[in-house]
């Protein structure tokens, strides 16, 4: 009778689970996203097929589907699944699932999976308390985290597991989970409204559902219009479909590589309103410091870096103060492609069979016969010489007057001219014309 109402009581729950919860797969067969990990042939589907998993660490943003590919490990295993959280459970938690597993094995032969999701919540003793468990295979751990695993799980712990990154869901896969959203709560949805959900997702699936179990509720018992998707994001649904945010990303571009931070500022607003991934414009950031801004300022790309490192460390709303500081600092910055124009230029003339001969005085002479070849012999040592420099050639011999990399004369490029200049023999530099 007891078993008969926890059923009963285990249905009423799952009728009353967020949709996320409801729509979590039995199977790694109904995974949505991450095809590099559980796509035909792919590593993390074959060791479930095969029942072979050792222990893991599931590691990606948050909606990413940590816990979903736990669950469908766990659909698919003949072991024991079980499941706790860093955030409730402690050390005397840990203990009796390693004794109840240890039990299971020595009286069934069954094996125990324990997925402990929020790992990186534990304490360095509290991991320790997993690390005689896993290492004798009494358990496979399937450890979930937001975090960097190398710098918040123990190394040892580490070691001895895989490490499964994934990544923000891609829209294709965004799009399946909303249909399969609508099917679940049995309803329709407008063409807008469908958009606007997949637009502002920023590849958190568990955010998308979320949004849209409370569309639906606002809408029923009609479809979900654009009103409602809005109401729920609590936001106004700008016009931003695929173009608009070609448009916009190309504007913001143009507007840092034109000097102006009102621009560049205004369109960084446009994207964050828009919900576009603020990974995805931290990374364009950091290629244009290199790309328009270079040697004219290198700090420009340190602190594109740093506003990359904040966005994964901080996340939003916050971390829109560090993009825009940022964006700021790369609009007003002098600006200088010479040093991507020089990797494109070289890459264009070694394509087109410019190469070359190592000179025999730079080669490898660190090897029994090397120097009875040449190799090594002549070369003059920079550290030496009481400048630090020393003239001698590089290039080979077909290129020697070859030039790729020439300064601007903008910002901290003019120093490298200078110091290019004093380098180059019988050329005055620019500091000193005579």
């Amino acid at each position: 009778m007891s078993d008969l109402f926890s059923s009963a009581a285990e249905d009423r729950l799952r009728e009353q689970a967020p949709l996320a919860a409801r729509l979590r797969p039995s199977s790694i067969d109904d995974v949505v996203g991450q095809e590099h990990l559980v796509g035909t042939g792919r590593p993390l589907r074959r060791l479930v097929e095969q029942d072979k998993l050792s222990s893991a660490i599931f590691w990606g943003p948050p909606g990413t589907g940590k816990t979903t590919l736990a669950l469908a490990v766990a659909g698919t295993t003949r072991r024991h699944f079980a499941q706790l959280s860093a955030v409730t459970a402690g050390v005397k938690d840990v203990r009796e699932v390693i004794d109840e597993a240890r039990q299971r094995l020595g009286m069934h032969g069954q094996g125990t999976i324990l997925f402990l999701d929020e790992i990186h919540r534990f304490s360095k003793a509290q991991q320790d308390a997993l690390l005689p468990a896993v290492e004798d295979g009494t358990l496979t751990l399937i450890g979930a985290t937001t975090e960097n695993p190398f710098f918040e799980v123990n190394a040892p712990l580490r070691s001895r597991s895989t490490l499964f990154r994934l990544e923000p869901l891609s829209r294709d896969a965004v799009t399946a989970l909303v249909h399969r959203g609508l099917t679940a709560l049995g309803t329709t949805a407008s063409e807008s409204a469908v958009d606007l959900l997949i637009d502002r997702a920023g590849g958190d699936g568990r955010q998308v559902l979320t949004s849209l179990e409370v569309a639906g509720a606002l809408a029923h018992p009609g479809p979900v219009g654009l009103e409602h998707v809005e109401a729920a994001l609590g936001t106004s649904a700008l016009r931003y479909g695929r173009d608009d945010h070609y448009d916009v990303v190309s504007a913001f571009i143009k507007s840092m590589r034109g000097s102006d931070p009102q621009a560049a500022v205004f369109y960084l607003g446009r994207m964050l309103e828009a919900g576009d991934d603020a990974r995805f414009i931290a990374r364009r950031m950091i290629i244009f410091a290199s790309e328009d801004v270079g040697l004219a300022d290198p700090t420009s790309l340190l602190v594109a870096v740093a506003a990359a490192q904040a966005v994964e460390h901080v996340g939003l709303p916050e971390a829109q103060l560090n993009l825009s500081q940022a964006a700021i600092h790369l609009a007003t910055a002098p600006k200088s492609n010479r040093a991507a124009l020089a990797i494109w230029n070289v890459r264009t003339d070694i394509r087109n069979g410019t190469v070359g001969e190592v000179p025999a005085h730079l080669r490898d002479g660190h090897y029994r016969g090397a120097a009875e070849l040449g190799h090594g012999v002549g070369y003059r040592y920079p550290h030496d010489e009481e400048s630090g420099w020393v003239e001698q050639q590089y290039l080979p011999d077909a290129l020697v007057d070859r030039v790729w990399y020439e300064p601007s004369h903008h910002g901290r490029e003019r120093e490298v001219e200078r110091r290019m200049s004093e380098r180059r023999p019988g050329e005055p530099s620019e500091e000193d014309p005579t």
